[in-house]
């Protein structure tokens, strides 16, 4: 049996709880959960791991400060690394520093993985998927950028609550 593994490069928000549905959905063996900041993904990664018996999952989640190489051999590469645009920043100046953020990751997360899928999540979305794309130097079947859901879910959780609220009073 192929043992699945996945890495979620970018553990705020947005790719800890990747990697936590990743692990409780039991889609891979194996979840690495990368981040430049110390001491981030392992903290994030070992709550995460120490609910398995509780959640009844058996993916192993493991923690990494900037070691690629724990990554090695991984089947699918979760790019959710940058930053989020801050008050005052232009979307090019967002773009310029997730564009280098987002190369820089997939040019060291291929070289220890390079028939993995990559997916990423960071924004500007569709801008950052080509950085990759063009920093991966990989056909166009082995790139994704995943979006569009979030708006989907935000519309029904508004539409549900504005119903509810309504249907009451």
């Amino acid at each position: 049996m192929h043992r699945i593994k996945i890495t979620v490069i970018g553990a705020g928000n947005v790719g800890a709880t990747c990697a936590e549905v990743i692990a409780q959905k039991e889609l891979a063996n194996e979840v690495i959960l990368l981040d430049i900041k110390e001491g981030v993904a392992e903290g994030k990664s070992l709550d995460m791991w120490q609910t398995a018996a509780i959640n009844h999952f058996d993916t192993r989640v493991i923690g990494v400060t900037n070691n690629y190489k724990m990554t090695e051999n991984s089947d699918i590469v979760v790019i959710t690394a940058g930053i989020p645009r801050r008050k005052g920043m232009s979307r090019d100046d967002l773009i310029k520093i997730n564009a280098k953020i987002v190369k820089d990751v997939a040019r060291k997360s291929v070289m220890y993985s390079p028939n993995a899928i990559f997916i990423i999540v960071s924004n500007p979305l569709d801008i950052m998927t080509y950085a990759a794309y063009k920093a991966l130097n990989r056909r166009s079947k082995n790139v994704f950028g995943m979006a569009g859901i979030l708006d989907t879910a935000r519309f029904k959780a508004y539409n549900y609550f504005w119903y509810s609220y309504h249907s009451v009073n």
